[in-house]
């Protein structure tokens, strides 16, 4: 640690006596009669024609570098008219967006990419907007990733056909999953929590490599996805979705908005999805797909008093998801509990609230604090042939932000106090896994940033926790611009967490494997808590070839564990948890390459290589599961955009794994036996959307165009209560190819 403190103080010292550079800076808000200072958070600034851009601050403060060469700034926010100012020198910019609903017409003269890379921002930051999440079907946020390259998809097991999400080539767990900066997708969540946000919510996704802020508390450990909802005084007042695909799953979603006052406005979300037909296609006897029922309802508030500089959201939300899986015959009222059919029911009961506060000094806009806290209420109740498991999670968060300047705005802090509390109450076969977590936590975080050629954020926090110990989380990003287009960056930052081991590794209760604890008498289940670091450095060019914009990109991180609790499948007759001996690290590498290669015709290729090794019980081993190399290939074409809002929109997209490990089944007899390697593959999903007028559009895409199927994905699917049924060795897609189609309408 000497070594990373001594680097860290030699670049604060260099980075602060840089000389200030030609700089715009000013204040993007929200308008209102008495023009008050109501910064919005999280819009678009940047110079027309150019790849030279910035998001504003929480206080809707933006600082851009100046050049001749540009005099056109674009200042864009969604549910907002778009405005381009004209200018010619270095100075303030207080500027008021309009709320598109209240114009008459709104000009737009170029519109932002649906997915934009932060040339300025310190942090490694790829952001997603609601445009590229329309080029998929999209019907939950697990499903929203397909286009993107820097989330991988994978399939979880063989039965719930639940998509699981990787980053850096470690799993979900690793990531801080937040909605609006709130930690919601974890505990007893983990597994199938992405598929509770559906994806006509999302108005934004901002996806961040790396270790992340302090702000946001101690447990990233190779990134962050935070999600951000639609908001009612922004989203249109009346928005419908149906969705229906041959394997027959239903999907309707309803978004309901009122503007109550000039200061309140509310949203009733609707979201209901069905699948009731039995799809068997390999005729294993098992059910490809589960039978399911979900409904999930929220009702959002937003609340702002330009007068005083208040903003407030708040958040109700219920959901209750049922799933049925296993063989075909199984009914639960017959079957359960009995060797007459394997099957499985998994229901969900879910209550979860937050509330968002935020003021801004109108006298000082760069000032500001907020408050962030939530309360959700988790409740599975699931058994897998004879395996029982039941989880009732009780959780409360809350964040206290403040925010200002030293001495001037090239110099900036952050500052607070978080609190959290997690209730766990695990039933496992007979036996009962019980524990509270409470930690207290207090942050500081510097922001340096010359607007040119430096930028620096430096964070740390401590925490209090009655498991964890006392410990200190340091976060560190740099970056730096060489010349024109160009932004290299650095980051290096500690994580940990607690492993929530059975909620995290449902699927091992679907298969005849016993359960091994190996835990060193630690705190959480006998294990130590994880402990890993993470550094990286990134590059990223933009360029122009053929008058057209590019981007081309390269990054590199590693992962190292000093704790880790290692679920070892090497034995195919049990499934074995240990705490790490010896090594276990992880290594990506990505190189990417986007260009506008015609007009309206854009292309996305990416190339990923994972060198993801862990020291478990047989040796020193490469991951199973993972492909060691990844190829992917997007293209999308939109028509020109005639004045009532009609156009064409088609997409296309390809991902190729390579070959990937299997755990080892020499143990098995023959008949058992699957090999070293899975055989690489390739995946290609399409979509064409009709766009009808500004209020209605239809769709139609299909995913698996090859249909392309792991053969025998359940092993003993003839006998499941046997010894050698199992359906976690899951390396490629079970329910071949889905063709989908639905619509969207907006009023």
């Amino acid at each position: 640690m000497k070594l990373y403190t001594w680097f860290f103080a030699i670049i604060l010292l260099n980075s602060v006596q840089l000389a200030a550079q030609e700089k715009v800076e000013g204040m993007v808000m929200e308008a209102n009669d008495e023009k008050k200072h109501i910064g919005l958070a999280g819009a678009n600034v940047y110079w027309l024609d150019s790849p030279i851009g910035t998001i504003t601050n929480e206080e809707g403060l933006f600082s851009i570098p100046y050049s001749k060469e540009y005099n056109k700034l674009v200042i864009s926010y969604i549910g907002f008219k778009t405005d381009t100012l004209t200018i010619d020198e270095p100075k303030m910019v207080h500027h008021w967006l309009e709320p598109s609903n209240q114009l008459d017409e709104v000009v737009v003269e170029k519109e932002r990419d649906a997915v934009q890379k932060a040339y300025f921002s310190t942090q490694n930051i790829v952001t997603v907007n609601s445009a590229e999440l329309l080029k998929a079907a999209c019907c939950n946020l697990s499903e929203s990733f397909e286009t993107n390259p820097a989330i991988d998809v994978n399939f979880n097991d063989a039965l719930t056909g639940t998509k699981q999400i990787q980053m850096l080539g470690l799993t979900s767990p690793y990531l801080l999953i937040t909605q609006e900066n709130i930690p919601m997708v974890r505990g007893a969540s983990q597994t199938y929590g992405l598929t509770f946000t559906p994806g006509t919510w999302v108005e934004s996704i901002q996806i961040t490599k790396g270790a992340g802020s302090v702000v946001n508390g101690y447990e990233s450990i190779s990134g962050q996805i935070n999600t951000e909802l639609v908001k009612p005084f922004t989203d249109i007042p009346i928005f419908v979705n149906g969705y229906a695909n041959l394997n027959g799953r239903l999907e309707l979603n309803t978004h309901l908005n009122h503007k109550l006052s000039d200061k309140w406005s509310t949203g009733i979300y609707l979201h209901g999805n069905q699948r009731t037909v039995e799809v068997d296609n390999n005729e294993d006897g098992f059910l490809d797909a589960p039978l399911s029922d979900q409904i999930n309802i929220q009702n959002r508030w937003q609340y702002q008093d330009p007068e005083k500089g208040w903003v407030s959201f708040l958040n109700v939300r219920f959901l209750n998801d049922e799933k049925q899986i296993g063989q075909e015959q199984f009914n639960p009222d017959t079957d359960k509990f009995t060797t007459n059919a394997w099957g499985s029911e998994i229901n969900t009961k879910r209550f979860d609230s937050s509330v968002k506060l935020g003021y801004v000094f109108p006298e000082l806009p760069y000032q500001s604090f907020g408050f962030q806290a939530s309360y959700s209420k988790h409740r599975q109740d699931s058994y897998y042939g004879f395996n029982i498991y039941d989880i009732d999670h009780e959780s409360i968060y809350s964040n206290l932000i403040f925010n200002s300047i030293i001495s001037n705005t090239q110099h900036k802090f952050k500052t607070g106090l978080t609190f959290a509390y997690d209730g766990y109450e695990e039933l496992v076969n007979n036996q009962d896994f019980e524990r509270v977590d409470r930690s207290v936590g207090a942050f500081f975080e510097y922001s340096y940033d010359d607007l040119e050629k430096v930028s620096l954020t430096a964070g740390l926090r401590f925490d209090t926790h009655n498991r964890l110990g006392n410990f200190v989380t340091p976060r560190f990003h740099i970056r730096y611009t060489p010349w024109e287009k160009g932004s290299l960056r650095g980051s290096f930052g500690i994580g940990r967490r607690a492993a929530n081991i059975f909620a995290e590794n449902q699927r091992l209760f679907a298969s005849s494997r016993t359960i091994q604890l190996q835990g060193n008498g630690g705190e959480v289940y006998g294990f130590d808590p994880e402990k890993a670091v993470n550094f990286g450095v990134s590059f990223l060019q933009g360029f122009t070839l053929f008058e057209r914009p590019g981007d081309f990109s390269i990054d590199f991180y590693r992962t190292d564990f000093e704790n880790q609790v290692v679920v070892d499948w090497e034995n195919p007759s049990e499934v074995v948890f240990t705490n790490l001996e010896g090594k276990s690290y992880a290594n990506s590498l990505q190189v990417e390459l986007n260009h506008e290669v015609l007009p309206r015709l854009e292309l996305r290729t990416a190339y990923k290589f994972y060198d993801v090794k862990t020291d478990y019980q047989t040796g020193f081993l490469q991951k199973p599961l993972q492909a060691r190399h990844r190829y992917f290939a997007n293209l999308g074409y939109n028509t020109p955009e005639k004045e009532n809002g009609a156009q064409w929109r088609f997409d296309y997209t390809l991902h190729t794994l390579g070959k990937q490990r299997l755990p080892s089944s020499n143990a098995n007899i023959e008949n058992f036996q699957f090999g070293d390697f899975a055989e690489s593959y390739s995946l290609m999903n399409a979509q064409i959307t009709k766009v009808f007028s500004k209020k209605f559009e239809v769709y139609l895409g299909g995913e698996n165009l090859t249909n392309f199927k792991q053969d025998n994905p359940v092993l003993g699917a003839d006998d499941p209560f046997g010894p050698n049924f199992d359906t976690t060795i899951v390396f490629a897609p079970i329910l071949g190819r889905m063709v989908y189609a639905g619509f969207r309408f907006k009023s």
